[in-house]
């Protein structure tokens, strides 16, 4: 995939400000170029980041061919979190879309710094809990969901995520996808996905220029998102 859509979750809490300037302050900049990796399921957990720019995705999967979009990860967000909590390895693939701009603090850091600010562990529970929320969603989409259901909450979220008001009730997704992301996010196969935008695209419900969608129909996108 190129430029993964941006699901529901991609709106996640982040820390608050008077915990995230002091915690990455004498962090470690990195800069990643799209495309670019920055971890993968399995590796250790051996610090944390902070967005500052850019997106990056989050990924799962059995194999490099079977990947599904778990998130979407904006500026002020945090990655790597889980294994400062548990010590455990990756759970998950984090993947720059955009050249991104970010702070690393080392687990050793980290763990000092919530010694002295023990609230900081609430603060990533609330993160933590959304997302879990956020997947539980997911979960029930794909399995209550027929595959045109899956397809339309995904051109929902980009929406939401990235969409800008046109006039006269449309919207245009103000980022690049192309129809293997739009799978990707529905996990379901490619030409299930492709046949189904195509059937949107000659029934108007939504248009395509260049690389970018825009919904024409929001109200058909939502009744489908119901089946």
């Amino acid at each position: 995939m190129t430029n993964p859509l941006p699901p529901r979750e991609s709106i996640l809490l982040s820390l608050p400000r008077e915990l995230s300037e002091p915690l990455f302050s004498r962090a470690r900049p990195v800069f990643i170029k799209a495309g670019r990796v920055l971890f993968l399921a399995g590796e250790e957990g051996n610090g944390c980041y902070l967005l500052q720019e850019g997106l990056l995705k989050v990924t799962v999967g059995l194999s490099p061919q079977n990947k599904r979009v778990i998130a979407v990860l904006v500026p002020g967000s945090v990655a790597g979190e889980l294994s400062m909590i548990d010590g455990s390895p990756r759970s998950a693939d984090v993947t720059a879309i955009k050249d991104s701009k970010l702070s690393y603090v080392s687990r050793s850091e980290f763990h000092a710094f919530a010694d002295d600010h023990p609230e900081l562990f609430r603060h990533l529970m609330q993160i933590i809990v959304r997302r879990l929320r956020d997947t539980n969603v997911v979960v029930a989409e794909t399995t209550f969901l027929s595959l045109k259901g899956r397809v339309a909450c995904a051109v929902l979220s980009m929406a939401e995520a990235f969409g800008r008001d046109v006039g006269a009730g449309r919207i245009l997704i103000g980022h690049k996808v192309t129809q293997g992301d739009v799978a990707a996010m529905a996990g379901i196969a490619r030409e299930n996905a492709s046949r189904i935008m195509n059937e949107w695209v000659r029934a108007g419900v939504i248009s395509r220029v260049s690389a970018y969608y825009c919904i024409e129909n929001k109200a058909a996108l939502l009744e489908a998102s119901k089946s």
